[in-house]
């Protein structure tokens, strides 16, 4: 168990095969936190329009962050792109989870961060959107020819999870450039909001790195990359990774089992 301050998720697509809830439930077993940031992407209508799937482990997650709340737990749940219908409902509440279009977070050691989900911020999203659900069509292929490969590597007896998603991201040349541009676009936001960092989701694509004069965290995702961001008490913030995932080259992120030992 580890005790942190504040625990930041986003793009968990519940509602969609992809979504590793499993791997989810076994992290919020081991943490525990005063705040818990819901960043976008939590439930995936645009999947639930395509087909209604909802198994026991997604509703098991849905209601352990609704017991959570009720136990003093404060959450705040920011809508993203694919749970955009909740956008309808800003400062409301639903069984104690309040809802808000975007927030500023105040940390331990007085560090200020914006946080958001990011899709206002990917011009594909908010200027084709079109091209944003083609798009999510051929990343679902993906993710299904995935399930496939993982289900080879467990016959040969290959241990961990990879995600050929999350490869073809950081290897083809076009998407890398466009993460690099998102990231450096939401840092001129932060510059904007004069906040010391930006804390997102969306693009499914973990990181914390300086950039300027803007920290830039992004959470990752639970259907990839298995990530989130926690502060610890003292207002440090650090990316940790489900262990059974594999790590990019070149990728440093704190694993979780690793943190939960320490």
């Amino acid at each position: 168990m580890i005790h942190v301050r504040a625990l930041f998720l986003s793009d968990i697509h519940l509602g969609s095969r992809a979504c590793q809830a499993e791997r989810l439930l076994a992290f919020l077993k081991e943490v525990e936190c005063e705040m818990i940031f819901l960043l976008g992407d939590i439930v995936d209508f645009w999947s639930l329009k395509r087909g209604v799937y909802w198994p026991a482990s997604h509703n098991t997650v849905v209601q352990k962050l609704l017991r959570r709340a009720r136990h003093r737990v404060k959450i705040l749940y920011i809508p993203g792109n694919h749970d955009e219908a909740l956008r309808d409902y800003l400062d409301s509440s639903f069984g104690n989870i309040r809802v808000k279009k975007d927030y500023v977070y105040v940390a331990a050691d007085g560090k200020r961060y914006a946080l958001l989900h990011g899709d206002e911020f990917d011009q594909v999203t908010t200027c084709a959107r079109w091209l944003s659900i083609l798009g999510d069509f051929s990343y679902n292929l993906l993710v299904d020819f995935n399930r496939t490969l993982s289900w080879a590597r467990r016959k040969l007896r290959v241990s961990g999870h990879w995600s050929l998603a999350d490869y073809a991201k950081r290897n083809v040349r076009g998407a890398a450039r466009f993460i690099s541009g998102f990231e450096r676009a939401l840092a001129r936001h932060g510059e904007t909001l004069r906040v010391d960092g930006v804390i997102c989701g969306h693009i499914h694509t973990p990181g914390i790195k300086q950039l300027d004069r803007v920290l830039y965290l992004n959470c990752g995702d639970w259907v990839d990359n298995c990530t989130a961001i926690v502060e610890h008490l003292d207002g440090r913030m650090e990316l940790l990774r489900d262990s059974t995932v594999e790590m990019g080259p070149g990728e440093r992120v704190e694993e979780f089992a690793d943190a939960v030992a320490s």
